[in-house]
């Protein structure tokens, strides 16, 4: 997609709820996408993280560090591709999340001006969760197929 700033599709974030952070927001956007915001200037992997945290990471080499914080945070739902073979899966969700929830269909993301992409995200999406009570909103969120990780009850 030759781009790093790609908005969440409104109608997932809908679904999720009400989120207290983003650590990785785009520094434009249309919506909300938690009460609070940190950008790439405020460099949400060094800053704290409060309450329950909203995080679509860019795709690539750096989700990892975004997926590691996630978990050690513990209450989080995180947005990547859902590709599940990968040393960042068996690192930071299998055996580690509380639930993974493969969406339905590739979605449209949108430019940061709110603009929906006139392609679709060119990969399978999963989110992830981590906190029992995230994966209870994966469960119920009619997004896709949610599996609930062995670690979780």
């Amino acid at each position: 997609m030759k781009n790093d700033e790609w908005l969440t599709p409104p109608e997932i974030l809908r679904a999720l709820g009400r989120f207290d952070l983003d650590p990785c927001a785009p520094v434009g956007r249309p919506w909300p996408t938690a009460e609070r915001h940190y950008t790439e200037t405020d460099d949400g992997l060094a800053q704290a993280w409060t309450g329950r945290v909203w995080c679509n990471p860019p795709f690539g080499r750096e989700a990892v560090k975004w997926l590691r914080r996630c978990a050690e945070h513990g209450d989080a739902i995180a947005l990547v591709p859902a590709r599940t073979e990968t040393a960042m899966f068996y690192e930071t969700v299998w055996g580690v999340a509380d639930a993974v929830c493969f969406l339905r269909g590739r979605p449209h993301f949108h430019y940061v001006d709110g603009r929906r992409a006139p392609f679709n995200s060119g990969a399978p999406i999963a989110l992830i969760a981590y906190g029992h009570d995230n994966a209870a909103v994966l469960r119920t969120c009619g997004l896709g197929m949610t599996l609930v990780c062995s670690n979780a009850y």
